[in-house]
C-alpha cells in the first residue's frame, strides 16, 4: 500500500467507529510506520511489549520517537513475575525454553489486548522471513480482531528510502552492527545478508508467536 492509501483506510476505520492499536519493537524498520500513523491523526496508541529484557537504547529511542513524532506510547507486560520465569534449575526460560519465554513476555500481553480493541495495526513485511510471506494485508486475529498489515508490500529499500526522504533517525545499535533488535538476551550482531538470523541465532526459531500464535489462517 502506498502511504495515501494507509492514511485514507486508517481514517476510514476510525470514523467507522474502530478501535485500534499498534504494537512496535521501535527498530529502524518501524519507524516508517510509526511516522505514518503520526501523520494520519487518527488515535492509535503504540504499546511497546515490554518484556523486561529490552536493551536500554531501544527504550531510550522509543522515548525520543514518542517526543519527536507525538505518538501515544504505552507499555504492557507479562502478568507473570519475572521470579517465576524460570525454569528448575533456577533459569530464565530465555535459555532453555524461549518459546515460552517470548509466549509469557510478548504473546500473553497482546492477547489481553485484543479483547480491548478492533485493530491490530502491525508493521510486518512479506520479505522478512516465509511465515510473513504468506500473511495478507487483511487478517483475522484471535478473538474477532482483524489484523491490519499495512506496509506488508513494502521491501527493506523502501523502508530506508522513507526514512532518508523524511529525515528520520535511526535505532542507535544500527550504527554498531545490530541489524535486527529484540531482547537482550537472544539478539545477536551479524554479518549475514538475513537480519533475522541475528535473533535467536543457532536455533530453528524465527518467529516470537505473535505472528503465528494470534493470527488466524
Amino acid at each position: 500500500m502506498n502511504v495515501g492509501s494507509i492514511i485514507e483506510e486508517l481514517q476510514k476505520m476510525e470514523t467507522e467507529g474502530m478501535k485500534l492499536f499498534l504494537t512496535s519493537s521501535f527498530q529502524t524498520h518501524s519507524i516508517p510506520l510509526l511516522h505514518i500513523v503520526s501523520r494520519s491523526k487518527v488515535k492509535v496508541p503504540v504499546y511497546c511489549l515490554n518484556t523486561g529484557f529490552l536493551f536500554p537504547e531501544t527504550m531510550a529511542f522509543r522515548d525520543k520517537l514518542a517526543d519527536k513524532l507525538e505518538l501515544d506510547i504505552r507499555t504492557i507486560s507479562s502478568s507473570t513475575p519475572k521470579h517465576q520465569q524460570k525454569d528448575a534449575n533456577g533459569n530464565f526460560f530465555f535459555t532453555s525454553n524461549p518459546d515460552y519465554c517470548c509466549h509469557l513476555n510478548k504473546v500473553e500481553p497482546t492477547e489481553r489486548l485484543l479483547h480491548e480493541y478492533d485493530i491490530w495495526v502491525n508493521g510486518v513485511r512479506a520479505d522478512q522471513n516465509l511465515n510473513r510471506r504468506n500473511m495478507k494485508t487483511y487478517q483475522p486475529a484471535k478473538f474477532g480482531t482483524q489484523r491490519f498489515h499495512p506496509i506488508l508490500d513494502w521491501s527493506g529499500k523502501d523502508i530506508f528510502d522513507y526514512i532518508k526522504e523524511h529525515d528520520l533517525p535511526k535505532h542507535p545499535l544500527d550504527a554498531q552492527g545490530y541489524q535486527s533488535i529484540g531482547c537482550v538476551p537472544c539478539t545477536r550482531k551479524t554479518d549475514l545478508r538475513d537480519p533475522r538470523a541475528a535473533r535467536w541465532f543457532g536455533l530453528s526459531k524465527t518467529e516470537c508467536g505473535l505472528h503465528t500464535e494470534l493470527t488466524e489462517k
